[in-house]
């Protein structure tokens, strides 16, 4: 269950939180000037981005499980897998270099979108939520593919209940945490994923006959590296080491997993400042 599971949890909870930390901000900022108003057509983009995420999963699951078969959805869930791992490579880059000034950019929108009435206010909510829906939705997507039980959307949905319900607490001010440290951590985590769904899109190029391949496998651990068990779900649901992979799986692996973690740390922790204290019990500028 685990392999099935954590993945999708990290996904909930990394673009869930991102979600509830941007309605935060709008929400936070209109409360405090004096302007609730707006938070009907804020709360009705929101609710539209929500519907167009949820569409467009529909949509992916359709077009692969129904639409097409055999090598065409073999090579659909590839190419959805590419994509998928390109957007959250750019996403967890993007989060790294603007995450200080997130908060401040919304309230700058915002206050333009006023200017210009309810539903330039509407469309700032619905812009602002809906790119990290559809982000989650595709990387769920892409992650989940050929799970045959419901534990992937189980995870996805306690890791978005938890990021809700962490956001909740983070705008009443009951906890506080380093929102910076979690988005390291996080980003890190969601590298060996995207690594994870390389490898399964690579495998799914292989079974559509795109790339050969397929049965030169690059070792055999299955004798000991059993799914079923604890081990093994830890390695596959957080490393994506599975028992059987071919060698341009492994290859693939590796060759998107090390570049990226090494530029995803090593030029963030040479260009980071002395941090203030200020900076470092940083949460969210959502009453800023």
């Amino acid at each position: 269950m685990g392999a099935l599971f954590f993945p999708s949890y990290l996904i909930g909870l990394r673009e869930g939180l991102e979600m509830v930390l941007v309605v935060s901000v709008l929400v936070a900022y209109l409360v405090k000037t004096g302007r609730r108003q707006h938070l009907v057509p804020v709360w009705a983009g929101v609710g539209a981005a929500v519907v167009i995420s949820v569409g467009f999963g529909a949509v992916l699951s359709y077009v692969s499980s129904t639409v097409l078969g055999g090598p065409g959805q073999e090579l659909f869930d590839a190419i959805t897998s590419v994509v998928a791992v390109a957007l959250v490579t750019w996403m967890i880059f993007w989060m790294r270099r603007t995450a200080r000034q997130l908060s401040g950019q919304l309230r700058g929108r915002l206050d333009d979108a006023v200017g210009l009435g309810l539903g330039a206010v509407v469309g700032i909510a619905f812009a602002s939520v809906v790119r990290e829906g559809l982000e989650t939705t595709l990387l769920f997507f892409a992650s989940a593919q050929g799970a045959v039980s419901a534990t992937p959307l189980v995870g996805l949905a306690a890791g978005l209940a938890s990021a809700v319900v962490l956001g909740v607490l983070l705008y009443a001010g009951a906890v506080r945490i380093n929102l910076s440290t979690f988005f390291t951590v996080s980003g890190v985590l969601l590298v060996f994923v995207a690594a994870g769904i390389f490898k399964y899109g690579i495998h799914d190029f292989q079974e559509a006959g795109v790339l050969p391949g397929l049965t030169t496998y690059a070792y055999d651990a299955s004798s000991w590296l059993q799914p079923g068990s604890w081990w093994g779900a830890v390695l596959d649901g957080v490393f994506h080491i599975s028992a059987q992979p071919s060698v341009l799986e492994v290859v693939a692996y590796l060759a998107y997993l090390v570049p990226v973690l090494v530029l995803f740390l090593v030029p963030g922790r040479a260009a980071r400042p002395t941090p203030t204290p200020a900076k470092t019990t940083e949460t969210v500028d959502a009453h800023a």
